[in-house]
């Protein structure tokens, strides 16, 4: 599987709480790139307060974006949870590169990882993610919590843009190759 993180951040970079900023920037075209993009997803990656924060939302909820979430297994990075009751979860406690590389390594589409920024760079340090889907929103709000922190440095390349007519730019990245 290829392992795509998605997010959408303002354009100082923050990802916290897009549910307080985003839906302004959110129309038609996106919405079916959205659901293109998640009907590709075989396995979702989660870290503990993201899958928290999904597994209160998404169960009780219908429809075709819930009926995905809802369908598919879903893997939880956490030293601390011990029950998880959101259907087809898994935990992962011990070597998280050595269990993610096992996902990988399955065939099928995409392993995504939403939010959880703390397990992006877990990941992006250890090299394990194949793409980036960045939806920038014409937005800065100056503080929150960033995908990228301080000196944390990672080479990209450019795979893809688009301009949606509500503001939102989509980058699409992969590693950099030199």
């Amino acid at each position: 599987m290829k392992l795509r993180v998605s997010e959408i951040l303002t354009l100082d970079g923050v990802m916290e709480a897009p549910e307080q900023w985003s839906f302004a920037y959110m129309d038609q075209e996106l919405g079916q790139d959205v659901m293109s993009a998640l009907n590709e997803t075989n396995a979702m990656l989660f870290g503990r307060k993201t899958y928290q924060e999904m597994a209160a939302a998404w169960p009780t909820r219908s429809g075709e974006m819930a009926d995905i979430f809802n369908r598919v297994p879903k893997y939880v990075v956490s030293a601390t949870l011990t029950d998880l009751n959101w259907s087809n979860s898994h935990l992962i406690t011990g070597n998280i590169a050595e269990e993610v590389a096992k996902l990988k390594a399955q065939p099928g589409g995409v392993l995504l990882v939403q939010g959880s920024a703390d397990l992006v760079q877990f990941l992006a340090q250890h090299n394990l993610i194949d793409e980036y889907l960045l939806n920038v929103a014409p937005l800065v709000l100056g503080k929150g919590k960033r995908l990228f922190q301080d000196g944390n440095q990672l080479r990209l390349q450019l795979v893809d843009t688009h301009a949606y007519p509500a503001g939102i730019l989509s980058l699409r990245y992969g590693p950099a190759t030199s």
